[in-house]
């Protein structure tokens, strides 16, 4: 795919939605954390139901060690993994107390040294958080830059260094969501919705749908 193209497609994107926003519930950076520490093979849904609940109990790092491993599963039982997740929850509350005050740090080595916090949790963080151009790479983003040619790899790393590469700068900072979105609801995976697609024009993928 050419520059032009990738150009033309996140305008596109753009103008379609220009302030786009993660489907997370969330109102501090501490409670981003959770919630994307929370998400890992699970859907937004899932975790905004249980979020909605807990946060308003627990939404600091010292008020998430009040409420302990046990209090903390009471809540997001209904999430896939809740056992580990809780016990991650819980480690990596310990060390933003004792380690960085209670505050969610805004560098990437410091969040991926959290329990629970790999790569793709700390550029949601990064990016979504504190603004920073981070490109975190989900099955819908490695799917949709696959599929699209935008920026194909064999693996999410892969992707996201092709991506920090293709992407316009000036689209850069907000292209996680729109890439998130469009593949959460247009570009999907068993059949996308190519006839509803606003880059179906651009897109290179050789088997588009008629829906």
């Amino acid at each position: 795919m050419n520059k032009d193209k990738r150009e033309q497609i996140f305008a596109r994107l753009k103008a379609d939605n220009p302030n786009p926003k993660t489907e997370l519930n969330y109102t501090t950076e501490y409670e981003l954390l959770v919630a994307v520490a929370l998400s890992a093979q699970a859907t937004d849904v899932s975790v905004n139901k249980a979020t909605d609940k807990l946060f308003p109990i627990a939404n600091t790092p010292q008020q998430m060690l009040d409420l302990g491993v046990d209090g903390l599963k009471q809540y997001i039982k209904t999430i896939g993994l809740y056992n580990s997740k809780a016990d991650n929850v819980i480690k990596a509350a310990q060390m933003l107390v004792d380690l960085h005050d209670g505050q969610v740090p805004d560098q990437r080595e410091q969040l991926e040294a959290l329990p629970g916090v790999g790569r793709k949790t700390a550029n949601v963080v990064l990016n979504t958080a504190f603004r920073q151009i981070a490109m975190a790479v989900d099955t819908h983003i490695f799917r949709w830059s696959n599929r699209t040619k935008v920026a194909p790899g064999k693996d999410v790393l892969a992707v996201e260094k092709k991506l920090l590469k293709f992407v316009p700068k000036e689209y850069l900072l907000d292209a996680h969501h729109w890439m998130i979105l469009h593949g959460r609801y247009i570009c999907l995976a068993r059949k996308p919705r190519c006839g509803a697609c606003i880059i179906e024009d651009l897109c290179e993928y050789k088997h588009k749908t008629s829906d």
